[in-house]
């Protein structure tokens, strides 16, 4: 039940279909992406999954390849030039399209075929409502839905911004529109059938000069990935590689995905999952994604029982909002402090306030007060050395009614304590609808 953290490295960057076949690379079930897939009645593609090799490297393809009428045999480009051909501010239906089909030395290929739902024109135009429509209209999951949706409300914010339009007025041309659904509802089922908790972005790499589109060159990063990452501010690094590598709808997956903005000092990679792009560089043209087991920095290593002196720093505030305190709370445990709390007060004059306490080891006191100076209002703060008895502890895990459970175990004088981590009670209360006491109880019980 620990959570399960994603790491996305977008060193060779970013688009939608080296997303996917990076996630079913991680261990995402094929069959529920294709069923997923399926139920969105959209019909018009047929999915490819193979194995590739980039610079060497083995790694998953993932390819839409759209039906006949749409220019059969076409399937993804990394430049993605038909994305940024599918929004139109003046309903342009010149639909010139000319495709070649990208072949893989393919060590297996799977073709999932959707000639059920074929339409009989191109020309049909969705904005981002009728978008919404298809994803909720689809048997996914409510969760993949809420990603989806989250994922194409940046796209179209972004593209609105672009094209100097309202969100309703953005219309994604069928053949871009297709690409795109297909990309991000992918990535979303994808996330939650390997039930992602955290996510992690790494810096976007971007080529540089200009890409091709319908209505001419663009210049690299095309105006929708400078929106995106401007917007959720998301770092980004200008290559000298001529070229896209960043998509508007990688960028948006990045964006509408990443819940973390700094990767934990210290993990382990539980599995790697690698994405092929569509082009061939000096570098391997991939993308990485890692499952990470994060240590929790304010855990202390097991230890044997000891003391030990610490130091408390503190301070009366009567003038911060509560907003400015709990941002200082986050950032001093972010900086290494042991502990953080508050204490309601009276100050003089009966001004309601709190008095704020850090406990720190004695390296990170400067540190600590310039955190604390920095983002309140307070100019003083106390400080002494005290005294701390630490205990062994460790983290185990043990079977329960509910399945495996993470537990604090300590030891003092030959006594052995137990506490669950709150983050799996947590979980066994969403999954079962019992109260958090009732599943606290069930637990503890199967250490005694």
């Amino acid at each position: 039940m620990c959570k399960n953290n994603l790491y996305i490295e977008c060193y060779s960057g970013i688009s939608g279909d080296m997303m996917v076949a990076s996630l079913l690379d991680l261990g995402a079930d094929e069959k529920v992406l294709l069923n997923a897939l399926e139920s969105l009645n959209i019909g018009g593609f047929e999915i490819k999954i193979g194995r590739t090799k980039k610079c060497g490297i083995d790694a998953c393809d993932f390819d839409v390849v759209l039906s006949e009428e749409y220019g059969y045999g076409h399937s993804h480009e990394h430049d993605h030039n038909h994305e940024h051909s599918n929004i139109h501010q003046n309903h342009d239906h010149n639909n010139d399209h000319k495709h070649e089909h990208h072949s893989h030395d393919h060590d297996y290929e799977q073709t999932h075929e959707h000639n059920d739902h074929l339409h009989t024109h191109v020309d049909q135009h969705r904005n981002i409502y009728d978008i919404y429509k298809i994803i909720d209209n689809s048997g996914i999951t409510t969760r993949a839905k809420d990603i989806a949706r989250k994922v194409f409300d940046v796209v179209a914010v972004a593209e609105s911004k672009a094209h100097g339009l309202e969100i309703n007025e953005v219309h994604f041309h069928e053949v871009g529109a297709l690409d795109s659904i297909v990309d991000i509802v992918a990535t979303a089922v994808c996330i939650d059938n390997l039930n992602i908790d955290n996510v992690y972005v790494s810096e976007l790499y971007e080529g540089s000069g200009h890409t091709k589109c319908q209505h001419g060159n663009m210049p690299v990063p095309v105006p929708a990935v400078i929106n995106i990452v401007s917007g959720h501010s998301m770092p980004i690094r200008i290559t000298d590689l001529k070229g896209e590598l960043v998509t508007p709808t990688g960028a948006a997956i990045a964006a509408a995905l990443k819940t973390k903005n700094k990767l934990p000092e210290q993990f382990s990679i539980i599995k790697i999952g690698i994405g092929a792009g569509k082009k061939d560089f000096k570098k391997a043209n991939i993308l990485r994604t890692y499952l990470i087991e994060e240590k929790d920095e304010r855990e202390p290593e097991p230890e044997h029982e000891h003391k030990h002196g610490v130091w408390v720093l503190e301070t009366n505030i009567d003038d911060s909002t509560g907003e400015g305190l709990a941002y200082t709370m986050e950032k001093l445990f972010e900086k290494g402090a042991n502990d953080v709390f508050f204490t309601p007060i009276f100050m003089k004059k009966n001004r309601p306030a709190q008095m704020l306490k850090v406990i720190c080891e004695e390296k990170l006191i400067n540190d600590m007060e310039s955190i604390i100076f920095k983002h309140t209002t307070t100019i003083g703060i106390r400080k002494y050395k005290t005294g701390r008895t630490v205990l062994k502890r460790e983290i185990k895990d043990i079977e329960t009614i509910y399945g495996l459970v993470r537990f604090k175990m300590c030891t003092h004088d030959g006594n052995e304590y137990y506490y669950p981590e709150y983050e799996d009670v947590k979980a066994i209360c969403d999954k079962t609808g019992l109260s958090y006491t009732e599943v606290y109880k069930n637990i503890t019980s199967c250490t005694i």
